[in-house]
């Protein structure tokens, strides 16, 4: 099993497909790892790497995957994991594709590095539609399982990491309006509905970012083909 090391920090990943780079961040909040593709309505592993090097990975402590904790971790911590992968596995540039939590990802990973990331597919994103507290209870049952293993951190450092995460007033956690309408990535931006996934947070990310398209329907049997191939075709005119 690959996995990519760096100090005390280990991160698994895989690969598939040839071609330019295609970084997948799963679904799962801060469970997300390469196993919740298997739950999705298709699989985009499966999908791009006829056509992509995809690489897809476990966040840290998530799956596979393993790090410390501190009261100073936050998406930042996330996005710098991510670029390191990356920098390890010689992609200079590159797509990344990511549902729920990928979505504040990809736009961390827009504002840290624009010039790297070529476009972004954003599959119903997180966002804040006055629902702080199910994130809160998300992240919690998160610390939960994992604390046992976690002695370096205290009951005030598990508070400091989770508001890190969740407590913001930015619509997407790691972007508000003002960030959406500076970013020049292109996105494809497909929709939630869902109590983590609000409808606005989608729809508002692709009426502000500047070089954004929505795909509406994408979820249902019947729309797959169709949003399969705006997929395709989004990554097939953004690929240098």
């Amino acid at each position: 099993m690959p996995f990519f090391e760096q100090g005390d920090v280990k991160l698994y990943y895989e690969e598939e497909g040839e071609g330019f780079p295609v970084l997948l961040i799963a679904p799962g909040g801060m469970r997300s790892s390469v196993g919740f593709w298997e739950r999705t309505p298709w699989n985009p592993i499966e999908h791009l790497s006829p056509h992509y090097r995809v690489i897809a990975m476990d966040q840290r402590n998530a799956g596979r995957s393993t790090a410390p904790v501190s009261p100073t971790d936050g998406w930042e911590t996330f996005t710098n994991d991510q670029l390191a992968l990356m920098d390890h596995l010689g992609a200079d540039r590159f797509h990344v594709a990511g549902m729920c939590i990928g979505g504040s990802y990809i736009m961390a990973l827009a504002a840290a590095a624009p010039e790297r990331v070529a476009s972004g597919v954003v599959f119903q994103t997180i966002g804040i539609d006055d629902n702080i507290k199910a994130f809160f209870e998300m992240f919690e049952s998160w610390e939960d399982e994992i604390r046992g293993a976690h002695p370096e951190i205290n009951a005030a450092g598990w508070e400091q990491f989770k508001r890190n995460m969740y407590d913001t007033d930015k619509y997407l956690f790691t972007a508000d309006e003002a960030d959406t309408r500076a970013c020049p990535t292109p996105l494809l931006v497909l929709l939630g509905n869902d109590l983590y996934h609000p409808e606005s947070s989608s729809r508002t990310l692709a009426e502000l970012a500047p070089n954004a398209t929505l795909v509406e329907h994408w979820k249902e049997p019947e729309h797959h083909e169709a949003a399969m191939a705006a997929v395709a075709d989004f990554l097939a005119a953004n690929t240098p």
